[in-house]
């Protein structure tokens, strides 16, 4: 049995066209996507789209990833300050390249649980942990802080949410991060994704990176309005794409309750912020 599973596209579609070209030239018996498909990037609705073709043709398998929750709650919630509207704009943005395929996503499941055919080895799938989808693993969090975050009684967990992909074994499971297909944060500009095969009784493991056209997709983030419509935040989040580096966190354990209280515009936060890391 051979599974694939991939995570946190974020709206990148030549990166989403590249991991779908990788995965069908390995001939797995079934795909995951473990969530964040859309937003943070240029092409929500071209992600949605090219994904769920894949689900209906093929039978690829989605999971919500936060992303999705955020989006969908954007679509139905009016923001409500200054502040909130201000950073949410390239979200807002997510949610007009979605909302007329918005129905699709209000079926995914958190959690998904496959099994080889003869055995019990179960392989769980999620977005984050089973303490939410924003409790992510990184290769330095401590086996200690997953006490009670991991499901009992599998043999295999996998994960996305943190963009870095790492592996290792704990409580008794292998748990692996299969990293980010459009934006990893770990220096490595290129896309990665996991291949999980079932194989003289137990789960291998194969962490697979490639690249993508990154030419395309600068050209995307240009000509899709992100960077123009997507508000300050937007232009963190391109400088985090390009280079593969986690940047926004810091921004908002600087500013972001600030921004929220009113007491600083989004814009001067931001150049604030720029100034201190580029």
């Amino acid at each position: 049995m051979k599974v694939a599973v991939f995570s946190d596209v974020q709206a990148v579609l030549p990166a989403l066209e590249a991991v779908i070209e990788h995965i069908e030239a390995w001939h797995p018996d079934m795909v995951v996507m473990a969530g964040d498909l859309v937003n943070r990037g240029p092409d929500s609705g071209g992600c949605l789209a090219l994904f769920d073709a894949m689900r209906l043709e093929q039978g690829w398998l989605p999971v919500y990833g936060n992303h999705e929750v955020w989006v969908l709650r954007c679509g139905e919630e009016a923001p409500a300050s200054e502040g909130e509207r201000d950073i949410r704009r390239f979200t807002d943005l997510a949610w007009q390249q979605v909302a007329d395929q918005a129905e699709r996503l209000h079926s995914w499941p958190d959690h998904l649980c496959l099994h080889p055919p003869d055995a019990d080895a179960w392989l769980h799938v999620t977005h984050g942990t089973m303490a939410g989808n924003r409790d992510g693993i990184t290769p330095g969090r401590s086996d200690e802080s997953l006490a009670g975050k991991l499901p009992e009684g599998v043999a295999l967990f996998v994960s996305g949410h943190t963009h870095r992909a790492h592996q290792r074994q704990t409580q008794g499971m292998d748990v692996v991060n299969v990293g980010s297909v459009g934006s990893p944060f770990d220096g490595d500009v290129r896309g990665s994704y996991g291949r999980f095969t079932w194989r003289g009784g137990r789960w291998h493991t194969e962490l697979v990176r490639f690249p993508y056209d990154r030419e395309r997709a600068a050209r995307d983030f240009e000509t899709s309005g992100f960077l123009d419509q997507g508000g300050p935040l937007a232009r963190i989040v391109y400088l985090e794409w390009e280079r593969a580096e986690l940047l926004i966190a810091g921004w908002r354990e600087r500013y972001q309750d600030a921004v929220l209280r009113g007491e600083i515009n989004l814009e001067s936060s931001v150049e604030r912020y720029l100034r201190t890391i580029t």
